[in-house]
C-alpha cells in the first residue's frame, strides 16, 4: 500500500471510530442530489499566478454557464493557500467540515490535501493544473485513466518529447540543458525526468537544478545559468511565482529560457513555450464538476482529461537576442488584454 493511500485510509478509519459523521453527511447528499438546484463549491488554489488563475476562471465560468442554462446555481468559496501546503490542508479541512458539495483543487499540493481530507466523507474532488495524478496521489494508474477514489480532474501536461525537441529546434547546437524546478513539487520532478530522458535520446545532457523553496531560487538559478547552454523550466508553481528572479539570473549569464507553460514564459521573458490553455482545462474541470453534481456521475470512474489545445509561442525580441531558429508554425506572442 502506498504512502498517500495509507494516510487516506487512516483518516477514514479515524472518522468511522468517532461515529462516521462525514460519511453520513455524504450519503444524505447522494440521495438528494437529483433534486438539488443549488450547490456549494470550495476552491483551493495553491498560489496566485496567471496559469492557475486562468484555470480557476475557466472552472467558474463553465459551471456558471451550465447552471444558468439549466436552472442550477453554484456558490463558490475561493481560498488561496499562498504557496503553503499547510494552508492547503487547513482550507481542505474547512471545506469538509462545512460539508461542501464539491471541491476544486487547483495544483498538486491542494489535490493532495483535498484527497486526504475527503477520504471519509467522499466529497468529490476535481483537480486541475495537475501534471500526473498517479505521481501526485502516489497510486498506480494510467495518466489518463481513473483514480478509483473520489478524485478526478484535468491534466496540464504538454508533451514532454515535443518540449525537448523544441529546445533543439530553436538552439540546434545545445549540449547541456539546465532544468530548474522546485523539489517540493512532485509533478515538476515528473516533467524534468521526462525531459532528461527525451534529451538523452538525442545525445544532449540535462542536469537538474532543484530549489526547496523560494529562498533558494536565486542561488540555484545563478548556478544553473552559469553551467548551461539553455534553461528549461517545467510547469512549476513556485518557479512561476518567482519568474523575475530566474529571469534576472539568466539575463546576467546571457542564457535563453524555454518555459513549460505560458505563465512562466511571460514571467521569465523566455524565448519560447509549448503551452496548453489553462482556461480550457479549467472549463473542462467545470464540465466534469457539473456531471458529478447534477448528473450524478462518480468521480472514481471518470478518466483524467487532457486538452488538445497546444500552441507554440515565441518572444520575438528574445528570439532575436539569442539568434533562435524559429520553425514554421510558431506564433509570435502578444500579451492578452486585461
Amino acid at each position: 500500500m502506498n504512502k498517500l493511500v495509507k494516510k487516506i485510509a487512516a483518516v477514514a478509519l479515524s472518522v468511522v471510530m468517532v461515529g462516521g459523521a462525514f460519511a453520513g453527511c455524504s450519503a444524505s447528499n447522494d440521495g438528494a442530489k437529483a433534486d438539488k438546484k443549488s450547490f456549494k463549491v470550495g476552491i483551493c488554489q495553491l498560489v496566485t499566478h496567471d496559469a492557475l488563475d486562468a484555470a480557476t476562471k475557466g472552472f467558474e465560468d463553465k459551471l456558471t454557464e451550465l447552471g444558468e442554462a439549466n436552472g442550477v446555481t453554484f456558490e463558490f468559496d475561493y481560498q488561496n493557500a499562498s504557496g503553503d501546503s499547510t494552508n492547503c490542508t487547513t482550507i481542505a479541512n474547512k471545506f469538509v467540515s462545512s460539508n461542501y458539495d464539491l471541491i476544486l483543487a487547483n495544483a498538486t499540493a491542494p489535490l493532495q490535501a483535498c484527497a486526504t481530507a475527503t477520504a471519509a466523507s467522499k466529497i468529490p474532488v476535481i483537480g486541475t493544473s495537475v501534471t500526473d495524478y498517479g505521481t501526485a496521489l502516489d497510486i498506480q494508474m494510467d495518466p489518463t485513466g481513473t483514480t478509483g477514489i473520489n478524485v478526478t480532474g484535468t491534466c496540464d501536461l504538454a508533451p514532454l518529447d515535443k518540449q525537448a525537441q523544441q529546445i533543439l529546434d530553436l538552439f540546434p547546437n545545445t549540449k547541456k540543458v539546465g532544468a530548474i524546478y522546485c523539489s517540493a513539487e512532485a509533478n515538476s520532478k515528473y516533467q524534468v525526468d521526462g525531459i532528461k530522458s527525451a534529451l538523452a535520446e538525442k545525445g544532449v545532457d540535462c542536469e537538474f537544478y532543484a530549489f526547496s523553496d523560494s529562498n533558494d531560487i536565486s542561488a540555484v538559478a545563478k548556478k544553473a545559468a552559469a553551467e548551461s547552454d539553455v534553461i528549461y523550466i517545467p510547469t512549476d508553481n513556485t518557479a512561476a511565482s518567482n519568474g523575475a528572479v530566474i529571469d534576472s539570473a539568466c539575463t546576467e549569464a546571457n542564457v535563453p529560457i524555454i518555459a513549460g507553460e505560458e505563465g512562466i514564459f511571460n514571467n521569465t521573458k523566455a524565448v519560447s513555450t509549448l503551452s496548453i490553455s489553462y482556461y480550457s482545462i479549467g472549463q473542462k474541470a467545470g464540465e466534469m464538476a457539473y456531471d458529478i453534481l447534477v448528473n450524478g456521475k462518480d468521480p472514481a470512474t471518470m478518466n483524467i482529461a487532457q486538452t488538445n489545445e497546444l500552441t507554440y509561442y515565441y518572444n520575438a525580441d528574445q528570439a532575436t537576442k539569442f539568434s533562435a531558429n524559429i520553425p514554421d508554425g510558431y506564433q509570435a506572442y502578444e500579451a492578452k488584454a486585461e
